[in-house]
């Protein structure tokens, strides 16, 4: 496996976004509102394995940490669909988040 970043998952998601275009819609904002909900659902069950697994099992056993991995996955293309939805690039993610990141480092 090679570098895997926004670039490619943002290629990933428009590949399957147009495989499926007739059933889903496509990428635009108004279907970002469904991505950003759909996004924290996906949140909501990796949330659940922690729950009801705890800790140590995603740390330790195969299964529960690939099932953890699989929920965080979900998050993460929810999460590049409302990226594309709104035209956002991996490029202005990249700036706004260091900038954050300056930011947070310089609290306190």
């Amino acid at each position: 496996m090679g570098r895997f970043g926004f670039e490619e998952m943002q290629d990933i998601q428009r590949e399957l976004q147009a495989k499926y275009f007739d059933r889903w819609g496509g990428l635009e904002p108004r279907k970002g509102r469904d991505s950003l909900l759909w996004m924290m659902i996906e949140a909501g069950e990796a949330a659940d394995v922690i729950k009801k697994k705890g800790d140590r099992p995603i740390l330790e056993d195969p299964d529960t940490r690939r099932h953890f991995i699989e929920e965080l996955c979900d998050v993460m293309m929810y999460f590049n669909d409302l990226m594309l939805c709104y035209g956002i690039t991996p490029s202005e993610l990249e700036e706004v988040y260091w900038a954050k990141h300056r930011k947070n480092m310089s609290r306190w």
